[in-house]
Order: C-alpha cells, then sequence, then structure tokens
C-alpha cells in the first residue's frame, strides 16, 4: 500500500468527506485503524454510527464500536483540519482563501466550458438559420401585420406598392 493510498484511509468503512490526509505516522489514527480491525475482522464494514443501520446492530456486536472509533477518527481529523485552516487564516490570509476556494473555481470553470460550448453551438445553429424574409403584402390579401411595429399594417396598394399604415383598413390602402 502506498503511503497517498493509506494516509487517504479512514478506519473503518466510512471516510469523512474532505476528510484531512494523515500520515502513517499519525499514531492516533494508526491506533483508531488497528481497533476498527480488530473489532471487526474480515466481517462486513461497520455501517455509520447512528444511523438505523448502526442502531439495528445487537448491543455486543463489535461492528458498533467500530463504527463509534470511525467516527470519533474522522472528528478528530475534522477538528484539526478546522484548526489548520485557522491558523493558514492568520497567518496566510491568501493561501487560505486560495485553499478555500479551489472547488469553487474548479467548478466555475467547468461551469464556463459548459455555457461557452452552449454558446458556440447556439451560434452555429443560429448560423444555419433561414434568414427571414421581409414582410410583404400581397394584392387581393388583407393586410399583413408588420413586426415590430404594434399597430402597423402592410397594404399593397392597387399598383402593387407596399405601404405601411397605422390600420387594417383596406379602403385606405387603395388610394
Amino acid at each position: 500500500m502506498t503511503e497517498a493510498q493509506h494516509t487517504a484511509e479512514t478506519p473503518g468503512a466510512h471516510t469523512a468527506p474532505g476528510a484531512p490526509a494523515v500520515p502513517t505516522t499519525d499514531p492516533a489514527a494508526l491506533w483508531a485503524e488497528a481497533q476498527v480491525t480488530a473489532l471487526a475482522p474480515g466481517s462486513t464494514p461497520a455501517p455509520e454510527y447512528g444511523t438505523p443501520e448502526w442502531l439495528a446492530l445487537p448491543p455486543a456486536d463489535p461492528r458498533r464500536a467500530a463504527a463509534l472509533i470511525t467516527a470519533a477518527e474522522q472528528w478528530r481529523r475534522h477538528t484539526a483540519e478546522q484548526h489548520r485552516l485557522g491558523q493558514l487564516a492568520d497567518t496566510d490570509p491568501d493561501a487560505w482563501f486560495a485553499e478555500v476556494t479551489a472547488d469553487a473555481d474548479t467548478e466555475a470553470a467547468r461551469r464556463a466550458r459548459r455555457i461557452a460550448d452552449g454558446l458556440d453551438q447556439a451560434h452555429r445553429a443560429a448560423a444555419h438559420k433561414p434568414t427571414p424574409r421581409p414582410v410583404r403584402a400581397t394584392p387581393g390579401w388583407p393586410p399583413v401585420a408588420i413586426p415590430g411595429r404594434p399597430g402597423w399594417f402592410r397594404h399593397c396598394t392597387r399598383d402593387g406598392r407596399q405601404l405601411d399604415l397605422p390600420h387594417s383598413t383596406t379602403g385606405a390602402a387603395a388610394a
């Protein structure tokens, strides 16, 4: 087992999300891991402490204690990480900010790429759209409403001219 694999593990079956990596020389982590292994050797992993599955275990089941030790170790690592971040914020606020916002920066970059890809696709789709035809009134048909100019209508006069008027009465356009 490599150092990285070992430090990423938490005793028992459950790893706390965001739990800090603890070196293999950490005596508390080594003790907790040994206890969990001794309490439940080769058995099914202990359910997470406090869950309905954990509550359903018989009182003498060693997996109850293994789950308790695992939860305690996760809490110890969590509080150690919070303490480390607090010290980093006090000593180097820029490094602290970079560390606590790294995940947000990564997510923002991922979303920006998705948005840019979507815009590229929208531009490509728009390039393939046919250009709209100009509104043209047809002789013998009623006037046509002009898009973007509410209340205005395009009329076709008797001599074929296109005439825009603020009404749809055909008699006035015939002149």
